[in-house]
């Protein structure tokens, strides 16, 4: 570890990496940020850091990570991240400073192929279409050397054949497995466990967390230290992996693995006929849930649903008990018969659960309709206790970073959501604050005269706003959303109302729409929340964004009515400690497409008048990064007719 103050050196003009990256530029933001990370590191705690956009926050962890004596786990949110940090930036900084860790990628099981499943799916024959896949796959399995699918480029993530060549924890015989030895999973995690740095996403991080609160293993190796980069989002992902859950897959995967363990043992056709009765009260749930009213997705269960759903469910679980009750008598026969007679008793356990009208206090039992498929969900109404007693206090070091951590100028929020106020010692703070000069480079306009949200005319108001706005930076706009209508009405209006071309999100794949903006040059991406952030588009060609409304988050969201109720019968403000904090980063992530390096221009533009016409406006305006606010679209004209952006 190197000592106080020789980070200005290792990132300064004479660094390393100055001789093999033509383009590198001193930080003094990065420099600080290197050595406070290196600092945590080498003495322990947890600390928070606020990086601003371009400040080079990843070498500013990574470098540290890459020279101490620690072994350490780096969790990304999005796989772009992931990418960037093992294919470019731990290359570049390895090289420059002929560094020898060991540095590997670990991913979730259903990433890597199970040899076993294929033989089976071989032997077995696919259906006609996915007979084709199913050999591309074979013939890759031959000369694969991880395992990991996303090197089989030819098939699309969406193929239904992956499925019946990767395997769950569920669905995974473990050490019973003929295939064990040859198992790239267990291959991955061998390496991980050998390792100095290991990098995997906050999914597998908090599968990881969740696994050990069950006392069910772990899937990651122990650690010294964790760095969570785009830490903002681990909250809201924590959800999704504390508690219970079940889905029509999951039910559909055991009684398809189930039809395939008993046709393999030649068992009779009434064992086959009674999953035949499972799958079609399944299907006849999902028929239901089709025709569930509104156009919401997710519903307080069971008083938020129609009576007729929770009967389908209840349908449901007796034909789970009929497999139940058919496969616990065969465990002897085979290792599968007896695995998937270990599932059916906990299905029905799941099942049993939710069916129950007895409430948790601590939980929030609701609906999700995704795709064709349902899944219920028991989720802490509390999750910061959960992250405190297994991340925080079981990590010696945890560095939390992002480009959006605080609300305001203070960090109370994102800590009270994570638990950290009760850690002790508590939490060090640190902010990289960004290195572009926003006076300069870029202006936010909110246009006058707006009316409220909630009004019915407020849509086609935005639109007719930013069309002036739209014209004057050229196209190369970002125009983002807070619903899915508004983006349909603006999609149906705009290509009449513009020459630009306009490019929608859900016309085809978020990679193929960001390749087709990029090419464009003067287009105009229409998109919701995906789009708010983890996308990067540097230079002229993006050059507006336009935000309708403060991302507040659905108000009839169960989750969220639940943390509401929660919090004030804690005696705290729901709106201003839960829906405020939450919407300022939300916004704060959507701003942040703007400006993306030190040459870029451009206009941000917010249609909602609650900025200026409600006091926690103020609140919102502090947090954005420091732009001149203009009412007069002659000023964003003439931001343009003056600058050298157009």
């Amino acid at each position: 570890m190197r000592q106080e103050g020789a980070w200005h050196a290792a990132l300064g003009t004479d660094s390393p990496l100055a001789r093999i990256l033509p383009h590198f530029r001193v930080r003094r933001q990065q420099q600080d940020m290197a050595e406070r990370v290196a600092g945590w590191l080498q003495s322990g705690g947890v600390g928070l850091v606020e990086a601003g956009t371009g400040t080079g926050k990843s070498f500013a962890y990574l470098l540290p990570a890459l020279l101490c004596e620690r072994k350490v786990l780096i969790s990304t949110g999005s796989r772009a991240l992931q990418d960037q940090i093992l294919d470019k930036d731990i290359p570049v900084l390895a090289k420059a400073w002929s560094s020898q860790r060991r540095v590997v990628r670990l991913k979730g099981r259903s990433n890597y192929l199970c040899p076993f499943r294929l033989q089976r799916a071989l032997a077995e024959g696919a259906a006609p279409r996915l007979a084709r896949d199913l050999l591309i796959v074979a013939d890759w399995a031959s000369r694969t050397g991880e395992g990991d699918i996303a090197e089989l480029g030819a098939l699309p993530e969406s193929s239904p054949v992956w499925p019946l060549v990767t395997s769950t924890r569920d669905n995974c015989l473990g050490s019973d497995c003929p295939e064990y030895g040859h198992c790239p999973v267990v291959a991955a995690r061998k390496r991980a466990q050998e390792a100095d740095v290991v990098v995997v996403n906050h999914h597998l991080l908090l599968a990881d967390l969740a696994l050990r609160v069950d006392s069910r293993g772990d899937l990651l190796p122990r650690v010294d230290a964790i760095i969570i980069d785009e830490a903002h989002q681990l909250a809201d992902l924590a959800g999704q992996y504390f508690g219970q859950h079940l889905s029509s897959h999951q039910l559909l995967e055991w009684s398809r693995d189930s039809r395939q363990a008993l046709f393999a043992a030649a068992r009779d056709d009434a064992e086959l006929g009674v999953v035949t009765l499972l799958e079609q009260s399944i299907e006849a749930w999902l028929a239901l849930g089709q025709r569930v009213p509104g156009g919401e997705s997710r519903w307080e269960w069971p008083s938020g649903v129609p009576q007729e759903l929770v009967a389908g469910l209840q349908g449901v679980a007796a034909e789970v008990a009929r497999l139940d009750a058919t496969l616990r008598p065969l465990r002897e026969v085979s290792k599968e018969l007896e695995q998937c007679a270990g599932r059916g008793q906990h299905l029905a356990a799941m099942l049993a659960f939710f069916l129950d009208s007895a409430q948790e206090p601590a939980a929030v039992r609701w609906l999700e309709r995704r795709g064709r498929g349902l899944l219920l969900h028991a989720s802490p109404i509390e999750l910061g206790p959960l992250l405190r007693a297994e991340l925080f206090e079981r990590s010696a070091t945890t560095i939390l970073v992002s480009a959006t951590l605080r609300v305001g100028e203070d960090f109370r929020a994102v800590e009270a959501r994570l638990g950290l106020a009760e850690v002790e010692p508590g939490p060090q703070h640190f902010v990289a604050d960004s290195p572009f000069d926003y006076a300069r480079q870029a202006l936010l306009y909110l246009p006058p005269q707006m009316p409220e949200p909630a009004s019915p005319q407020f849509t086609a108001a935005c639109i007719e706003a930013a069309i002036p706005v739209i014209e004057a930076s050229g196209g190369r706009c970002f125009f983002l959303f807070t619903s899915h209508r508004a983006l349909q009405e603006a999609a149906a209006q705009l290509p009449r109302r513009l020459a630009f071309p306009i490019l929608v999100q859900g016309s085809m794949p978020r990679a193929r729409l960001l390749d087709a903006f990029r090419r464009a040059g003067n287009a105009v991406l229409l998109g919701a929340a995906s789009f708010w952030e983890g996308v990067d588009v540097q230079g002229e060609t993006l050059s507006c964004v336009i935000i309708d409304k403060l991302p507040f988050a659905n108000p009839s969201d169960p989750v969220l009515r639940a943390r509401h109720r929660h919090c004030a019968a804690m005696g705290g403000d729901p709106f201003r400690d839960l829906q405020l904090p939450q919407a300022v980063i939300a916004l704060r992530q959507g701003v942040g497409r703007l400006i993306r390096s030190e040459s870029d221009r451009g206009v941000l533009t917010i249609c909602d008048p609650r900025l200026l016409s409600k006091g926690y406006g103020r609140i919102f305006l502090r947090s954005l990064p420091p732009l001149p606010l203009v009412q007069d679209i002659a000023a964003v004209r003439e931001f343009w007719h003056n600058g050298d952006g157009q």
